[in-house]
């Protein structure tokens, strides 16, 4: 089969759709189909407001349906609801296109973070962006019951993995503060409720690594928080196993990589009691969930790691991409 994947969300972003999107694009290969992407630099583009490490593409009418008549897919997917996600639908209906989508952000709870719009408005727009397709993949059983009850009619199983090759546990330390260390890892945005973390009275060191429009505001205002910056690849991994306890405050991720990452390195985490959390670590010996953060990162520092790594081996990538062709090739069939 050939797949295309229309995506607003491309490097130089970092996060957890470019990452799960180029490990499922891997997979995919290997499993014997081909994956293209319709990705911002092909075109024009011009920095998010207010986050100008987001590039959105500026595309004419019709750019986005030519570009998908060159490749010639067998079967289209649109992973985001971006300005190339809006084009690409829009030339699938017009062109009587079966197509799939993705639902990987809370996008309505991340707007209205920053801007005083309704998540009404904003849910009404994504049901009907998502409902014109033939399915819409879901990373967790919570998230799906949720859209399910707003409205959103073609909700379809997509879970996530973890190079568990990569992420492992280790024997070196490379963070040199005091310990106990609590770790945190991803975007430094108003969204991901960094904060929540950073003001809580925990012993040891609490360190952030990742980037963002927020970065240089909470430094200043937590002194005595360690930031690194972004780490990947080897970086990252000896980072995560030099942790002690990896605190995920966000309560708005729709699923959290970086939870399968931490678990993988032998961290236990520490989240609230919210979709992702929840469906990952909640009922399992590998984290704490609490409404009260606090108590959760305390919790965690008594778990075994080797219940995190343990629970980390039930995901892989493969497993993640065979679930996304069967998606695909139900979808094309049902067109």
């Amino acid at each position: 089969m050939r797949i295309l994947i229309v995506t607003d969300a491309w490097h130089p972003q970092v996060n957890g759709v470019v990452r799960t999107l180029e490990r499922v694009a891997e997979e995919v290969r290997q499993l014997g189909h081909d994956i293209l992407f319709l990705t911002p630099d092909l075109f024009r583009t011009i920095p998010l407001p207010s986050y100008p490490q987001i590039r959105l593409a500026v595309t004419p009418p019709g750019a986005v349906a030519e570009k998908i008549t060159a490749f010639g897919p067998d079967h289209l997917h649109i992973a985001t609801e971006g300005p190339l996600g809006q084009a690409a639908r829009r030339a699938s209906i017009n062109r009587n296109w079966s197509f799939t989508t993705s639902y990987h952000t809370k996008f309505p709870e991340y707007l209205r973070a920053r801007l005083p719009i309704p998540e009404s408005w904003s849910y009404a727009f994504l049901r009907r962006f998502h409902n014109a397709g033939r399915g819409t993949l879901v990373a967790t059983k919570s998230l799906a019951d949720d859209l399910r009850a707003r409205g959103f009619t073609k909700v379809r199983p997509w879970t996530r993995g973890v190079d568990s090759v990569l992420f492992c546990p280790r024997e070196e330390r490379v963070l040199d503060y005091p310990e106990p260390i609590f770790l945190y890892v991803g975007r430094v945005a108003v969204e991901k409720n960094l904060e929540a973390f950073l003001c809580l009275d925990l012993p040891g060191t609490k360190v952030v690594v990742g980037d963002g429009p927020a970065r240089t505001a909470l430094e200043a205002k937590y002194p005595q928080a360690v930031f690194l910056g972004e780490r990947t690849e080897e970086d990252l991994a000896r980072t995560y196993a030099s942790a002690d306890v990896f605190v995920f405050p966000s309560l708005t991720d729709t699923f959290g990589i970086v939870i399968l990452e931490a678990l993988a390195s032998g961290l236990p985490v520490a989240a609230y009691p919210v979709t992702g959390p929840l469906d990952v670590i909640g009922g399992t010996r590998a984290g704490a969930l609490d409404a009260d953060l606090r108590a959760a990162a305390l919790r965690a520092l008594e778990l075994k790691r080797s219940d995190a790594r343990e629970l980390a081996l039930r995901h892989s990538w493969e497993a993640c991409a065979r679930m996304f062709i069967e998606e695909m090739e139900r979808a094309k069939a049902d067109g």
